[in-house]
């Protein structure tokens, strides 16, 4: 179910899908609070659990304590450098939907949502 509009919501979800720094809810705040004066953390939290339960968005998971999130919500996977703790997007040559098929046929499971994160460093961070 798709909620009501807002000029906040819309600005909210609009930076997270500008970027693809995979941003957490403080960076979010801190870019629109000079155009949004009013606008709030609890407003950005409220939003980005909306977002996340419409599935407008996904979790990349919390990375040095702050919880990333992804407007990209298509099969992916992500590199998470330890040193510098940036998101890289992966697109992969692996086609999930063998994969899934494969454990699927070997385990009584049904699949739901596949999350495939890489870590190590990054090239600034070797």
């Amino acid at each position: 179910m798709q909620r009501n509009r807002s000029r906040k919501r819309d600005a909210i979800i609009e930076k997270i899908r500008q970027t693809d720094c995979h941003p957490s809810a403080e960076w979010i705040y801190q870019e629109l609070k000079p155009e949004i004066t009013d606008l709030s953390m609890g407003t950005v939290y409220r939003n980005l659990a909306l977002f996340k339960e419409e599935e407008l968005i996904m979790s990349v998971g919390t990375v040095a304590g702050q919880e990333r999130f992804d407007g990209i919500t298509e099969p992916h996977g992500h590199f998470i450098c330890n040193g510098c703790h940036s998101i890289t997007d992966i697109n992969l040559p692996v086609e999930q939907s063998s994969l899934i098929a494969q454990l699927e046929e070997s385990k009584p499971f049904v699949v739901e949502r596949v999350d495939l994160t890489f870590y190590g460093n990054c090239d600034s961070c070797v």
